[in-house]
């Protein structure tokens, strides 16, 4: 699990329940249905006519890499490029089929193969960094579903306020009742507000993150095995790798 959006979801809603609580709110009265269906089910009906069906489905995929993903090893990948080519200096590229058998990442998989196939390094680049772009544009309907969830969301919250707003007006012949009629019906607001700021945009931020982690990493793979094609020396390669390393763990490692 990923402990800062699990504790950064937990320390969000924990300081609004608790500021709740102490001014002496009442959390049964915040957690009625009908705000709840209005505001959540409107904003992913709305969500869902800007994207595909597709994007749709894959809610629980992308909720699974907000709170479930983890950083791509960077130290570890230069280390496996830097022992490959070592291996391709002793033994040739050729010497590296085996290796390309037993490579569990998909993208890096494809590479060594183009290596080994003795692609030219401008054609090997050309092909992956087409997948990157297309990595790109999968990535970029997921986070863009969740911005589009966060900017509804109010709006929704909104709608819900101005319908219970009606219908607290609508009969003013007890003046308690429709007191406690119009505090309900901003629970929508409240709602909407409060799905679009802790959970929706949060969470569409933390895939763009967990995006741009991914990119950097198969750049460093691109750029790793076409100075393997090239028959770079090892240590320069090792070099050039340490450049998409933050200076910190560049010094530590």
């Amino acid at each position: 699990m990923d402990i800062a959006t699990i504790g950064g979801l937990i320390i969000g809603v924990g300081a609004i329940v608790v500021a709740f609580i102490i001014d002496g709110g009442n959390l049964g009265a915040v957690a009625r249905t009908s705000p709840m269906i209005l505001v959540i089910g409107g904003t992913i009906g709305a969500a869902t006519i800007t994207t595909s069906f597709r994007t749709i489905r894959n809610i629980p995929g992308l909720l699974r890499i907000a709170f479930r993903g983890k950083s791509p090893d960077s130290i570890g990948t230069i280390e496996r490029i830097v022992s490959l080519s070592e291996k391709a200096r002793r033994e040739g590229v050729l010497g590296l089929e085996k290796d390309v058998e037993n490579m569990n990442n998909p993208f890096f998989k494809k590479a060594l193969q183009l290596v080994v196939d003795g692609t030219e390094a401008t054609l090997i680049r050309q092909i992956l960094e087409t997948e990157v772009n297309y990595l790109t544009e999968r990535h970029r309907q997921g986070i863009g579903l969740f911005k589009a969830l966060g900017g509804f969301s109010p709006t929704l919250g909104i709608i819900g306020t101005v319908l219970g707003l009606i219908h607290a007006l609508s009969s003013t012949s007890d003046a308690s009742r429709m007191a406690g009629a119009i505090a309900g019906a901003f629970i929508a607001t409240l709602w909407g507000i409060g799905m679009a700021n802790l959970c929706y945009l949060p969470i569409g931020d933390k895939l763009r993150l967990r995006h741009e982690e991914e990119e950097a990493n198969l750049e460093l793979i691109i750029e790793g095995l076409i100075g393997i094609q090239s028959g770079d020396n090892p240590r320069i390669i090792r070099t050039r790798l340490m450049s998409f390393v933050e200076p910190q763990v560049r010094r530590e490692v």
